[in-house]
């Protein structure tokens, strides 16, 4: 009896066998899996990205610092990104992307709680890739971000500061930015705002908080009185070809996909910063100058700059345009509205980031349209722009009070300025106790 039992057990198991393999195999083909194409292209424009800040940002940084502040300005801007990379993992990829939320800021996922290696991220498609690999695409972004603000604040701001500035600054200012522009009920991203790559979460963000960041600090002693010039525009030069070349990951990553429109960011990042820096040594020429080296840099930062949000969104000859006008527009922010209204942005980050970003923002809802070539979309050229121009000023006053608070804290932790022997002998010796030159 026993033994009929056990025969007859083990036939309805096999009965019920086919049908839990077909279950199991019919919720793995609902399960949507990562191209492997897409991963591999992520994970390479990750790189590129990381490219852009070392070695790209820190030699045109400090090929524009002098000497005597070269290994300064580099080791904070390697600094701050290597922090805000930590900050990302810990909290900050939560509070951006997280799954829990409201319209400015989410929740969930600290510590990547959750996070498999078989997890996902969404794209703009049915597709799928490698949350793993979202995650430190996105990594690459807060800690280029941050580091773009020191531009306006080197040779005169201690480390430390620089260190708790970036805390401060990555958790009230970038992040809840990042959440409303990118994240699905994000305040920007649910009005339809266009931001492909970055404009306000990064340009915008990081060149206003630079501005204020500067104000707050003052000026370096002897500015503007005292020539302080770009002590290598060799190296500053190598930076910027590493920019241009790592902004293709910036830019055609930012589609998430290897497609179609990944080309169009791809092409559009080449032919804006083309025009750009031509446009930048063109109205140097038409000044009275001689065009320049470092006006052919700062055009191609100009340009890259301004086609950051439009990367996907415009046609190429918007993108042309685009970049043009931005040069056009910063060379006279950077040689006129500084000079005049007396603040010292050591390396112009408002005067490119700040001012190329909100051209490129704006300019966005212009070209996107399809009469100009654009893609197009369900927004009139009105309706469009007018969204655009709100996330534009919603970044721009967040960016500031934020900034503000992080950097009055990191003053009364730290005393945010180094002292004025400190200064004069160059922050290379007084901060870090070597030089970049012997």
């Amino acid at each position: 009896m026993l033994r009929t039992l056990t025969r007859a057990g083990a036939a309805g198991l096999a009965f019920f066998a086919p049908v839990a393999a077909f279950a199991q195999e019919a919720a793995e083909a609902a399960a949507p899996v990562p191209n492997p194409g897409n991963n591999a292209w992520m994970m390479t424009s990750t790189i590129l990205v990381l490219m852009m800040i070392l070695p790209g940002l820190a030699l045109f940084y400090g090929g524009l610092t002098r000497s005597k502040n070269m290994l300064s300005t580099m080791t904070q801007i390697g600094a701050i990104a290597c922090l805000a990379m930590l900050v990302w993992v810990t909290y900050g990829y939560g509070l951006a992307f997280g799954p829990e939320g409201n319209q400015f800021i989410s929740w969930g996922k600290f510590f990547l709680a959750g996070v498999t290696s078989d997890s996902t991220a969404a794209t703009f498609s049915d597709e799928v890739i490698s949350e793993y690999v979202f995650i430190c695409f996105q990594m690459t972004f807060a800690a280029i971000t941050a580091a773009l603000v020191l531009g306006s604040t080197v040779e005169r701001i201690k480390f430390s500061a620089v260190m708790v500035f970036g805390v401060i600054w990555l958790t009230i200012v970038y992040f809840p930015i990042a959440h409303m522009v990118w994240a699905g009920g994000g305040r920007f991203f649910e009005m339809g705002a266009l931001d492909f790559a970055g404009g306000t979460v990064v340009h915008i963000n990081a060149g206003v908080s630079a501005l204020v960041a500067a104000m707050i600090l003052g000026k370096r002693k002897g500015y503007p009185a005292e020539p302080m010039p770009p002590h290598s525009l060799t190296l500053t030069m190598v930076g910027t070809g590493l920019l241009w070349v790592g902004w293709f990951g910036f830019n055609a990553g930012s589609e998430l996909e290897a497609d179609g429109t990944a080309g169009l960011a791809m092409i559009n990042t080449f032919v804006a910063t083309a025009a750009a820096a031509l446009a930048w040594m063109a109205v140097e020429k038409l000044m009275g100058h001689k065009a320049s080296a470092l006006g052919f840099c700062s055009g191609i930062i100009a340009g890259l700059v301004a086609v950051t949000p439009a990367a996907g969104n415009v046609g190429v000859f918007g993108a042309i345009a685009l970049g043009a006008i931005a040069s056009v527009v910063c060379f006279f922010a950077v040689s006129k509205l500084k000079p005049k209204l007396g603040y010292d942005d050591a390396l112009d980050a408002f005067g490119i980031h700040g001012i190329g970003g909100m051209i490129g923002a704006i300019g966005t809802g212009i070209f996107h349209d399809a009469s100009l070539g654009g893609p197009g979309g369900d927004l009139s050229m009105l309706d469009q722009t007018l969204v655009q121009l709100n996330a534009t000023v919603t970044t721009v006053v967040w960016a500031a009070v934020g900034t503000a608070i992080a950097i009055y804290a990191a003053k009364l932790l730290t005393g945010l300025r180094v002292s004025e022997e400190v200064e004069f002998n160059g922050l290379d010796i007084g901060e870090h106790g070597e030089r970049a030159y012997n």
